[in-house]
């Protein structure tokens, strides 16, 4: 069983996502999918922000897990991080829901 926060969570993915009408099962699964992609475009997004002198000690500091230690880096770093992260996975939900509606290659058939 989820805590109660992740289960919130889970649900607002779902519903930002338009997954209401899939199984409990599947809904889960494309979560998971699109969390992982989420969180890959998110760091790159920051990434992209930081100075390449600081890339490696971002690297230490994610890899060792310590997220308080992360985020007092990145307060520091990256002041606008949690702006950017915010911003990267509204554009990867629009993209997620465009691909849905198959829009994502509109205009590129010959």
């Amino acid at each position: 069983m989820m805590p109660p926060m992740q289960d919130e969570l889970t649900a607002a993915i779902v519903k930002d996502l338009g997954l209401t009408e899939l199984s409990p099962g599947e809904q889960q699964e494309l979560v998971a999918q699109f969390s992982e992609v989420a969180l890959k475009v998110a760091t790159f997004a920051v990434l992209e922000k930081l100075v390449s002198e600081k890339r490696d000690e971002f690297a230490r500091l994610a890899e060792a897990g310590d997220a308080s230690a992360l985020k007092v880096f990145l307060d520091r770093e990256v002041p606008e991080h949690e702006k950017i992260v915010r911003v990267a996975i509204a554009e990867e939900i629009k993209r997620f829901k465009d691909f849905q509606s198959g829009d994502a290659g509109a205009g590129s058939a010959a």
